[in-house]
């Protein structure tokens, strides 16, 4: 008896379901935002999602479909996110989908489905690719807003990078409530070198991403979809066999079944997912074929011109293969193969000419009519199809078209192997450079700017060094210039030398008084005032605003004002420095320019916080982050941004809160020198607390214990500042005294005021710690350091707070920085303070100064400088350990405590605070610790004896 292919039950994965919806249950609270579904290909996970998004519709739910296809490896990129904007704009008009956006978002969503107008013609090409992405965030948070939503991504084994690019950075970045997306991968797909597997590491690091393995089905599974299939309960024999031989692969078992009664399984799995194509009639399966090779999904329109069929004979030759459930009707009048395993088998079978024939076919009708594929497809699929048929000659010019194609969307790595296709055909085909109007250098440049755009810098250095080989710089000095700024900026992100050379040569290039000086001036400027040539670089300033502002070039003008800014910054003038900065943030807003913008925010917060305005600066941050999402600058000056407000929080002893900006910003990936900078600010907490080995973890992988070469002033001192802190914790002044000889030894490396200051006071400790065994070296040391501090300017209250305390003004210095919300160096200039009261006898003296500085201490955790204050205290007496429990208590502890009192889960109260659970979990243990009790009903009744809450 014969019965359905597919079982009408859904049969089994209860548990799995079970699964999916407490996932979704999570991310309606704001703690899931992702689920990975893997499993062997034909185990069901299209159909596990098909009932998962039915029930959840069913409740209300909104669910947004996309998939992956096979193409998206040349070139079809953002694929399962256009087809899921595709079917919102089906649903809802592009009019409802554009106000759900913010202003001009639609114009980037244009690249994607025309339906949103004319594109975006920003020119900002490295910004446009996380704007998209910001948009598509910005869109799944708004559609949130009204119900829960469900974003369905099946088979991101086929993912192109940019959409998996795009899949990690949802799943980091998406902690609104009410939206899950669902995907599904083959996990027998992924082998070692597969591009998924890193993704799929990444992502099982990030929080709120559920992993989910769908197993096979278990013999009495397989019993209940053979009595599906076949309307009758099988017999027991029969079970065992399908079972034992299907290896409960609810694919195979319907293949089987197609077999008829005696279950046949033939030799091979290719075989035995063919049997049910080949039963069917002959012009059925030569029409497979020919649907095969053009993809997962094929119109009725292209698969009737391919085929030469009239509508009425491509009707009845397919008729069997859907009667058979070898292939399904889809929307918009096309073909898709019941599975994508059927396909592939199908394909498989092609012979070799047949296969290149075929691909021709398709590349000629697409050609003819570009109809015939989805809107926005017909460059990529023609790329694909004319490779496919080894036509030299137009797979060049389409993968050129596709390639532009690709960049215009911001699938930048996309563009990148079509690039590399044209390369590789380029002495293939006569007059390569007539076909597509673009010599073979102007192809290697073009990816290079893609590589650069992707990020991916290796890529970038070769290409650009393929260039350069085939250029003369005394036939095209401009063109071989841009090359080379382009390889110093790719040297600067990889954290290399000869950057400052790279352009010098390139300033030799290009004539005066034009635009292409004006454009290596701007960097070589920027360098040189990183490296403390502030001379040359204010004179090359100078000579760059004197052109740009003569030719017009606003944006290039504000560049070289930050530039500028930045000097004034390094040499303590911080007021000078803020108004530069703002001068150039408001060009850079006329100017409508995302990079400027977010470099112009952060160089400002800077400069706030060196003017003793921490809350103008925290604001700053927080509005900055905003800006920088907005303009798509998330990974490059959003995460300079996140470094400063990290760096904020870290002055202001708001530890906790700097390590989890400092640890999300990690996550996105950030360039080197940017990562280098976050985990010195995690370092700078690791050595407050006595972390040893997150100081040595961090440390280490920026390169300071092994002394890693720099250029930049900034980097070299405060590496040396942080070398130094290391050698003091592990009890090493000697070591930490060879430390600040070193960076003494470079008069260019200390004579930037600010940082100077700063590393000033330390060397005092240093010469405190080692004048004992070496007296002769401190001496020396101390010397050098007050031949620095003779030529240091004194602008802003921090720099004057340093330099109290590096002259031994300990007791001005610590009001200083009470003044400035600066808890921890507060305490070590009371502690400071203290250890000279009790030098000179002044025994109350010091103790009431301890008494300051132990609670500051302790609220930070700050356990060296606890161990310090303890071991002075007993030395000296008189004082007092106990404290009124609200004194120890900081605000945000106090918000945690008010929470504990209603009992709230740590899970609630990061939800309500906006913090990670993590985080909630440290502030409790250090409210039990302070309050002196061990359980939260206890902190609880302490809270209501001591009126810790009362208003």
């Amino acid at each position: 008896m014969r019965g359905r292919s597919v079982s009408p039950v859904f049969v089994g994965r209860e548990d799995e379901l079970t699964a999916l919806s407490e996932s979704f249950d999570e991310a309606r609270k704001g703690r899931a935002t992702a689920v990975l579904l893997g499993g062997e290909a034909g185990v069901g996970k299209t159909r596990l999602v098909q009932r998962f998004a039915e029930r959840c519709a069913a409740d209300g739910a909104h669910v947004l479909f996309g998939g992956c296809v096979e193409l998206s490896t040349e070139g079809l990129a953002y694929a399962p996110f256009t087809a899921a904007l595709r079917q919102l704009v089906r649903e809802q008009g592009p009019a409802p989908v554009t106000a759900l956006l913010p202003e001009g978002a639609q114009r980037d969503l244009a690249r994607l489905l025309p339906e949103f107008g004319e594109p975006n013609g920003d020119g900002e090409t490295d910004t446009g690719r996380a704007r998209l992405f910001e948009q598509f965030l910005t869109l799944l948070e708004r559609l949130a807003d009204n119900r829960p939503t469900i974003l369905v991504i099946e088979d991101i084994h086929w993912a192109d990078r940019s959409s998996r690019d795009l899949i990690a950075f949802l799943s980091r970045n998406l902690h609104t409530p009410q939206v899950l997306i669902v995907m599904t991968y083959r996990s027998d797909d992924l082998h070692r070198q597969h591009p998924l597997r890193p993704v799929l590491a990444e992502l099982g690091r990030v929080g709120g991403v559920h992993r989910l393995d769908l197993p096979r089905l278990s013999r009495d599974e397989v019993a209940q979809q053979m009595a599906g299939i076949l309307g009758v309960v099988p017999e027991y024999a029969k079970v065992q066999n399908v079972y034992e031989r299907s290896e409960g692969i609810p694919l195979f078992v319907e293949a089987m079944l197609e077999g008829g009664a005696d279950c046949v399984f033939p030799e091979s799995m290719q075989d035995l997912i063919l049997n049910s194509v080949e039963r069917l009639p002959e012009e059925t399966q030569r029409v497979l074929r020919v649907a095969a090779a053009g993809g997962t999904r094929v119109s009725h329109a292209l698969l009737a011109a391919v085929s030469g069929l009239s509508d009425v004979e491509l009707e009845a030759a397919l008729r069997p293969a859907i009667a058979g459930n070898v292939l399904q009707i889809a929307d918009n009048r096309a073909y898709v193969f019941r599975h994508s395993l059927i396909r592939e088998a199908v394909h498989d079978e092609l012979l070799p000419g047949e296969h290149q024939r075929l691909h021709a076919r398709y590349a000629e009708e697409i050609s003819k009519d570009r109809t015939l594929v989805p809107p926005g497809r017909a460059v990529v699929e023609l790329a694909h199809h004319w490779y496919g048929a080894r036509n030299d000659h137009w797979a060049l010019i389409s993968a050129w078209e596709a390639a532009q194609k690709s960049s215009q969307s911001f699938a930048y790595t996309e563009a990148v192997p079509l690039l590399e296709r044209v390369l590789m055909l380029w002495d293939r085909v006569p007059d390569a450079a007539e076909l597509i109007g673009a010599d073979h250098t102007a192809v290697l440049e073009r990816a290079c700017s893609a590589a650069n755009a992707g990020a991916d810098i290796d890529k970038g250095v070769k290409f650009v060094k393929a260039a350069l080989s085939e250029l003369d710089e005394t036939e095209q000095p401009a063109r071989v210039a841009r090359l080379i700024v382009r390889r110093a900026a790719f040297k600067s992100s990889k954290g290399q030398l000869g950057v400052i050379e790279d352009l010098r040569h390139a300033l030799r290039l290009v004539p005066d008084r034009s635009l292409d000086r004006a454009e290596v001036v701007t960097p070589l400027s920027r360098h040189l005032m990183l490296r403390g040539e502030v001379a040359e670089a204010k004179e090359l300033i100078s000579e760059g605003l004197s052109l740009v502002r003569e030719l017009g070039d606003r944006c290039l003008e504000s560049d070289l004002l930050l530039d500028l800014g930045l000097g004034h910054s390094l040499n303590g003038e911080v007021e000078t420095a803020l108004g530069i900065n703002e001068q150039a943030l408001e060009i850079a807003r006329q100017e409508g320019s995302g990079s400027l913008i977010t470099r112009a925010t952060g160089n400002i917060l800077d400069s706030l916080m060196d003017m003793g305005r921490p809350e103008e600066a925290l604001r700053f941050a927080e509005d900055g982050w905003e800006t920088a999402k907005k303009y798509g600058r998330l990974r490059g000056s959003g995460l300079f941004i996140l470094n400063n407000w990290a760096e904020v929080l870290e002055a202001l002893g708001r530890w906790d809160e700097a390590v989890e900006i400092v640890e999300a910003a990690l996550s996105h990936g950030p360039a080197l020198r940017t990562r280098h900078s976050l985990l010195r600010v995690r370092a700078d907490i690791a050595l407050a607390r006595g972390e040893l080995d997150i100081v040595e973890g961090a440390l280490s992988e920026s390169g300071v214990i092994k002394g890693r070469p720099d250029d930049f002033v900034q980097e070299i001192i405060s590496n040396a500042r942080l070398r130094i802190g290391w050698h003091l914790l592990k009890g090493e002044p000697g070591a930490a005294l060879s430390a600040a000889e070193h960076v003494l030894a470079h008069p260019r490396h200390s004579s930037k005021a600010m940082l100077s200051w700063r590393l000033l006071a330390l060397l005092r400790v240093v010469c405190d710690a080692a004048e004992t065994p070496e007296p002769g070296r401190t001496a020396a040391l101390r010397e050098q350091a007050a031949e620095v501090a003779a030529v240091l300017s004194v602008m802003g209250p921090v720099a004057e707070a340093y330099r109290k305390t590096y002259t031994g003004d300990f007791d001005a210095a610590a009001a200083d920085w009470e003044r400035l919300k600066r808890p921890h160096n507060q305490a070590k200039a009371l502690v400071r303070a203290a250890t000279s009261a009790a030098r000179t006898g002044d025994r109350e003296g010091a103790a009431a100064r301890l008494q300051v500085a132990l609670p500051l201490a302790k609220a930070l955790r700050a356990t060296p400088l606890i161990d310090e204050i303890e071991t002075l205290a007993r030395r000296v007496g008189g004082v007092q350990q106990a404290q009124e429990p609200s004194e120890l208590l900081t605000p945000r502890e106090l918000e945690v405590l008010r929470l504990v009192t209603q009992g709230r889960t740590n899970r609630d109260i990061a939800a309500e605070l906006f913090i990670s659970a993590k985080t909630v979990s440290v502030h409790v243990s250090n409210i039990l610790a302070k309050l002196g009790v061990t359980t939260r009903g206890e902190a609880a009744a302490a809270a209501h004896r001591l009126s810790l809450l009362s208003t």
